[in-house]
């Protein structure tokens, strides 16, 4: 498993320098769909003695054969990606080993360290709870140990029991989701909402976008939908926005107590389009305009969130 388009051929010609004698297969998402399914094919069929290939082989792959599978860069995936390649191989009743290739661990971060001996130490039956226990400490604890010393740095009172951070709820009223016609393994699509719902930039989000076309094809309309939600959340938290709504008949945007928008731009919007905007109260404005297809909705979230970022960077400058 080489998990970079970019060189996974420069990888299959240095090991086809190695390996004179074996046959070499080379497989990604970015690869024809006729032409990835003559490869995989191929290799079911014994005709490759080697499949190079990205995660694109994460799930839905089940080759008996297989008995071996080397990952390049263990160090970059998670827990459960990890668990997930691991399980290619080892689908019969034959001997199956797992290599997993890093770096010198002073190279690693040190999550990549634990994420990589937990993998390793979990290889009985229920590997999968131990391995979701493992990623709950790795992650989860450090979340709630992060919230607490950024508390007493502000000289505050941790509270423990309060959310990790302000949740911001965008719902344009359209199907933002992972079908599963797109991806069967109910498992995977979680791992996927996940990770994208954790993406903090618009370059992470970019980068899973690259993943998931690179491992399950080109993204279908509500998968595409998904990803601008998340763009639209994070431009919305970054504004200091709660909650934002928008459906056939308009809807209404919901500003944080600390909000970084200024009232009186909000005043001025409205005062410039009154027939579209109204001021609900301290913290809503009440968007009135006729919003019949999600096309709509999209095209005016983008357009009014990027309105009130382009105001908070202009009063920065």
């Amino acid at each position: 498993v080489h998990n970079e388009v970019r060189t996974i051929e420069e990888r299959a010609q240095k090991l086809r320098e190695l390996l004179p004698e074996l046959s070499i297969a080379v497989a990604h998402g970015q690869m024809h769909e006729t032409q990835l399914e003559r490869v995989m094919s191929d290799f079911y069929h014994q005709r490759h003695h080697i499949l190079l290939c990205t995660t694109i082989i994460e799930t839905g792959i089940d080759i008996p054969n297989a008995n071996t599978i080397i990952i390049d860069r263990a160090d970059r995936f998670g827990l459960a990606q990890l668990h997930q390649l691991r399980g290619r191989v080892g689908r019969s009743h034959h001997q199956a080993y797992a290599y997993l290739l890093c770096p010198a661990a002073s190279a690693m971060t040190k999550d990549a360290e634990k994420r990589l001996e937990a993998i390793e130490a979990a290889g009985d039956l229920g590997a999968g709870y131990q391995l979701a226990t493992h990623d709950l400490e790795i992650r989860g604890a450090g979340e709630l140990l992060g919230q607490a010393v950024e508390a007493l740095q502000r000289v505050e009172i941790p509270d423990v029991d309060g959310p990790l951070e302000a949740v911001t709820e965008v719902n344009l009223h359209g199907p933002t989701l992972i079908p599963e016609d797109y991806l069967p393994d109910t498992n995977t699509r979680l791992i996927l909402y996940k990770r994208i719902g954790a993406c903090e930039d618009d370059q992470a989000l970019r980068e899973m976008q690259v993943e998931m076309i690179d491992r399950f094809g080109l993204l279908p309309d509500p998968v595409k939908t998904l990803f601008l939600v998340s763009y639209l959340r994070l431009q919305a938290q970054r504004c200091g926005i709660k909650a934002l709504e928008l459906g056939a008949a308009g809807g209404h945007m919901d500003f944080q107590d600390n909000t970084c928008v200024d009232p009186l731009q909000l005043v001025t919007l409205v005062q410039e389009h009154p027939q579209d905007y109204k001021l609900a109260g301290p913290s809503r404005l009440r968007i009135m305009q006729e919003l019949p297809s999600l096309k709509d909705r999209e095209t005016l979230a983008r357009q009014l969130l990027e309105k009130l970022a382009g105001d908070l960077h202009d009063d920065a400058a």
